[in-house]
């Protein structure tokens, strides 16, 4: 387990350092998914204080049994009807994608930041606004008061990391072509288990890795 960690750190300074990059821009979000608790607390202790989920409730459970120093990551698709259960608790939410969920999103109160989910690829399984529309949402959101710190997406699934390169290309294009006019949106929340190297060189500021640290099963987190 934290032998996995020791490996995904160092596989992310070289990849920074390769890029010509300090490897202290990039965030590692350990993501939790199907993870145990026991392994959560193990990477905690080794520390890491980045954590990601994708489901709402199990975001908010887990986040009552772990220190305040902990920095929570909501990185799924996020349903209306769920805020209520993730916005007290997660510092940063990867997937604001369509304007109702702004509207809930903005609540009472300041909100958590949030970064806007783009569809580089183009898949309709996928969630995330198209490249054309990542501007409009990002006004938008912070219009209604949220903060929105840059963009996310997740490439194609492929067993080949440099599939990866043109997608995570596009959205540090993309975020290059929005920056001058709407400043202060420097995050990109890009790779995964499979192509964090890639997305390392790429640009990415925030990496979201769960498989190649626990080795659970060869679903994508």
């Amino acid at each position: 387990m934290v032998g996995g960690l020791t490996s995904i750190r160092s596989r992310v300074a070289a990849a920074a350092m390769r890029s010509g990059r300090d490897p202290s821009e990039v965030t590692l979000v350990v993501v939790g998914k199907e993870a145990a608790l026991d392994d959560l607390w193990m990477v905690y202790a080794a520390g890491v204080r980045d954590f990601g989920e994708n489901r709402a409730d199990q975001l908010a459970d887990r986040a009552s049994l772990f220190p305040g120093d902990v920095r929570w990551h909501f990185i799924g698709r996020l349903q209306r009807n769920k805020v209520a259960r993730v916005r007290p608790v997660v510092t940063l939410l990867h997937s604001l994608d369509r304007p109702q969920l702004i509207e809930r999103w903005s609540g009472d109160g300041p909100p958590p930041p949030a970064l806007v989910q783009v569809n580089v690829s183009g898949e309709p399984q996928k969630g995330g606004v198209s490249p054309a529309e990542a501007a409009q949402l990002v006004e938008k959101a912070r219009i209604a008061g949220i903060e929105v710190r840059g963009l996310m997406t997740m490439a194609p699934l492929d067993p080949d990391p440099e599939a990866a390169r043109p997608h995570f290309a596009a959205l540090r294009l993309l975020r290059d072509r929005l920056l001058p006019d709407l400043p202060g949106l420097t995050e990109l929340s890009m790779g995964m288990s499979g192509d964090f190297e890639v997305a390392v060189e790429e640009g990415a500021t925030i990496l979201r890795v769960g498989r190649a640290i626990f080795r659970q099963s060869p679903k994508e987190v």
